[in-house]
């Protein structure tokens, strides 16, 4: 059914705002929640993606066509290098959707089949749906897919409890009360915004001039993973952190201290991932165990206590976030997809067993937390 409002801009949510402090607020604190939300959608796509083989692209499935499933879904199209026939929407009106399906994605309305063929599945269904969709797909979901929810009001345990899944990302977002919100005032889409790097600059997970927060814990989930790819690979947690640290810390990727006597860029070891008594027991051509990432985002782990306290490692996935959606708003991946100027990882390849020097602290948990498939219950 056509919306007969369309074009009756009195009827638009943002008509009459006008001078309204406080309607602009929150029309612009909605519209920076959306842009966040799909900038971190992106980065997490993308760096999917590059955990995967070059023949392999990753498929995208959308569950909900409303206003932030379209969003994300344009989003996808124009600033990722995944085409449109690795992208799937499942809708009740899939009818409504036809500039989607002229660009190549299917658009139907069946989620158990949906769920079945997407390496990711995003959920921007409207929650008082979520529990119908939970029942239909819980047990449709392949092992090695992934839950990524828009659903601010539904909590991630009771997301797993539903679901019956381990592997969920749900960003957690905060405002900053303070913030004008000022740079989400103009009038242009979530695409034309994430192509302005100062809005790039604002839903950076390490921004301190953020006005919108995401929890660190969520940073640390994308790359829990993206071991969890290389592990569904087959790859030895050895070659993984490789692959991961070439993704994340590349020389082109990574500002030269000026000065010489600086410390080198930051990189991860196996330590900063699973506890050390867990990793000197791995040997060389043994895979990472597959995290659970939901337990990530409600504990504690090596690397979001790492991330919350290591300004250098903040300030390296800044940068590589950065870099990461501006080249993507700009249609230049060269420098994402070249792993040739990978940071030397001479000390992981010849002693993977031990404990490595590096310019991190390791904080440490328990083998127990660091490896439970359980979480906390709402």
């Amino acid at each position: 059914m056509a919306d007969i409002m369309a074009n009756l801009k009195t009827f638009q949510p943002e008509y009459g705002a006008g001078t309204n402090e406080r309607l602009l607020y929150l029309r612009c604190r909605a519209k920076g929640l959306a842009v966040t939300a799909c900038a971190h959608a992106l980065f997490f796509c993308k760096v999917l993606q590059a955990t995967r083989q070059e023949e392999e692209q990753l498929k995208i499935g959308i569950i909900g066509g409303g206003h932030i499933g379209k969003q994300l879904a344009r989003v996808l199209l124009q600033l990722s290098d995944i085409p449109g026939k690795n992208i799937q929407i499942s809708t009740r009106q899939p009818e409504t959707l036809l500039e989607f399906q002229m660009l190549g994605i299917d658009c139907y309305y069946n989620n158990r089949q949906l769920v079945g063929w997407a390496d990711v599945v995003f959920l921007c269904c409207l929650p008082s749906h979520l529990l119908h969709i939970c029942s239909e797909v819980q047990d449709a979901l392949r092992n090695c897919s992934i839950i990524y929810s828009l659903l601010t009001a539904i909590p991630l345990p009771r997301l797993k409890q539903l679901l019956s899944c381990n592997f969920i990302l749900r960003p957690q977002y905060k405002f900053m009360e303070s913030g004008s919100f000022s740079i989400w005032e103009a009038n242009r889409t979530v695409v034309e915004a994430l192509k302005d790097p100062d809005v790039i600059q604002a839903t950076c997970p390490c921004s301190p001039k953020g006005e919108i927060f995401v929890n660190t814990k969520w940073l640390a989930a994308v790359l829990y993973a993206a071991l969890n790819s290389y592990t569904w690979q087959r790859l030895s947690y050895v070659r993984a952190l490789v692959l991961l640290n070439q993704l994340c810390f590349s020389e082109d990727k990574v500002i030269t201290p000026a000065d010489d006597k600086s410390p080198p860029p930051p990189f991860l070891v196996c330590e900063n991932f699973i506890n050390r008594a867990f990793a000197s027991s791995l040997k060389t051509d043994d895979s990472f165990p597959c995290f659970d990432l939901t337990t990530v985002q409600l504990k504690d782990s090596p690397l979001s206590q790492l991330l919350a306290t290591n300004t250098s490692l903040q300030n390296s996935f800044a940068l590589f976030y950065y870099n990461l959606i501006a080249t993507a708003s700009t249609n230049n991946n060269e420098s994402m997809t070249d792993n040739s100027k990978g940071i030397p990882l001479s000390a992981v390849l010849l002693n993977p067993h031990k404990s490595l020097n590096h310019s991190l602290d390791e904080p440490c948990i328990s083998k127990e937390e660091a490896l439970s498939t359980d979480s906390e219950e709402a």
